[in-house]
């Protein structure tokens, strides 16, 4: 089987999008995920609001071939309205997108619901998937609570995004996987971590913005999950680490991500 990799935004968070469409097709991976929005409130980011950014990076992606897998980030809290997502829908499509990452704060779970289904709806008319990640610190911390909101808001396009730190994080096993329908995993994202650490929102925080490991390079048991996973799912390689960037180029880091996560595959594929 012939996986698809994806670079992620925040594995080279220092890069221009152009510049990492350039990193990608440098370093073997034949997608990339990009933001559009804010993870929390630093504001909208370029690719929404400069167009001479936009008209940048459509061209990089056409000179490469490199395709944009996830676009991030659309946040369902208590006063969401999904009219305030058609601009960023609408230049995610531009783009050749795929998927969406969301992530819900709201909660109230029947809202909370709601709200994904319409935005499920609005997304299906750009021909984009809906992926509700899971995270510790949110109203959506474990897989049950995702994928009860997924099946509950009944929508073709919805899914259930698994990151492999939150899923180490939550204490979630090969059995909660298994519990998502095939179907409704489009992409997982991929790193590594310790396995002891700061079980604060903060401390939650820091290391999956900031201080993220190589697939490989941690002691999250990264061989399960792989083999967890169903095989036309994409891998996300997502590895944030600031400490890190003080060193190494973007392209060195987006080229030791992917190898780490290849050495993952291998081990994977050799002990079955």
């Amino acid at each position: 089987m012939s996986y698809q990799f994806s670079l992620a935004f925040l594995t080279v968070f220092d890069a221009t999008p152009s510049e990492a469409i350039q990193i990608a097709a440098e370093t073997g991976y034949s997608h990339v995920g990009l933001r559009l929005l804010p993870s929390g409130s630093e504001g909208l980011f370029p690719l929404m609001t400069n167009d001479h950014v936009f008209k940048e990076t459509l061209a990089a992606l056409q000179d490469t071939g490199v395709q944009v897998a996830d676009i991030e980030i659309v946040r369902l809290g208590e006063q969401f309205q999904v009219s305030d997502t058609l601009a960023f829908l609408e230049r995610g499509a531009r783009l050749g997108a795929k998927n969406v990452l969301v992530a819900g704060d709201d909660p109230d779970e029947g809202r909370l619901t709601a709200s994904f289904a319409a935005f499920c709806e609005a997304a299906q008319s750009f021909g984009l998937t809906a992926d509700l990640e899971f995270m510790p610190w949110t109203q959506v911390p474990d897989i049950e609570k995702a994928n009860r909101i997924v099946n509950n808001a009944n929508q073709n396009n919805g899914g259930v995004l698994i990151d492999a730190l939150h899923y180490h994080r939550a204490q979630m096993t090969v059995d909660d996987v298994a519990t998502i329908a095939p179907k409704h995993i489009h992409y997982v994202q991929f790193c590594d971590a310790l396995a002891t650490y700061d079980n604060s929102t903060d401390g939650l925080i820091h290391i999956a913005r900031q201080a993220r490991l190589d697939p490989g390079e941690g002691e999250i048991d990264l061989v399960s999950l792989f083999r967890a996973i169903p095989q036309h799912a994409m891998l996300s390689i997502e590895v944030p680490n600031f400490e890190k960037a003080k060193l190494l180029t973007p392209k060195e880091r987006a080229a030791q991500a992917i190898a780490g996560m290849k050495n993952v595959m291998a081990l994977a594929n050799s002990s079955c």
